[in-house]
């Protein structure tokens, strides 16, 4: 896996693949042309991997990737100004809001994050998680990324 580009990273979860298409056209995006890419070691703590990144163009604004957290690896705190949903499609995973408990979560679960809520997500300490995420752009911005969740927070 290659590391996430700065470019890439502010639209992590709305990465756009490069397409020339009419507005009544559908498209197509064959696996072989995405590649899957590291999350960066300043957004993420331990393994995580994206990949199936998607996005939509003008007027529409969603956007998304398949995550998958290594045990123990988890997002930075982070805000979405049009919210977030996860779908989690494989093994146990934690989320948390700022301020709230932190809740397991399991294949199968969906979870939805209001606007401008600081949150985290990631796999739980001994087993791997993975999700679909699920965000709009708005005025060109997906995510606001802030600092780390320490392991006090993580519940190690």
């Amino acid at each position: 896996m290659r590391p996430l580009k700065a470019s890439a990273l502010s639209l992590l979860f709305a990465c756009p693949l490069a397409f020339s298409v009419h507005a009544d056209s559908l498209v197509v995006t064959p696996l072989e042309s995405q590649t899957a890419v590291q999350g960066p070691e300043d957004k993420f703590t331990g393994s995580a991997r994206i990949d199936s990144r998607f996005s939509t163009e003008s007027p529409a604004r969603v956007g998304g990737g398949t995550v998958t957290f290594e045990p123990g690896a988890r997002t930075a705190w982070h805000t979405h100004p049009l919210g977030q949903t996860l779908i989690i499609t494989s093994g146990i995973g934690r989320v948390q809001s700022w301020g709230d408990s932190i809740q397991t979560v399991k294949s199968g679960d969906s979870v939805w994050i209001p606007p401008n809520v600081k949150h985290w997500h990631g796999a739980a300490p001994e087993t791997a998680m993975s999700h679909i995420a699920i965000a709009e752009s708005k005025d060109g911005k997906v995510v606001e990324w802030l600092e780390k969740v320490t392991d006090e927070q993580y519940g190690e």
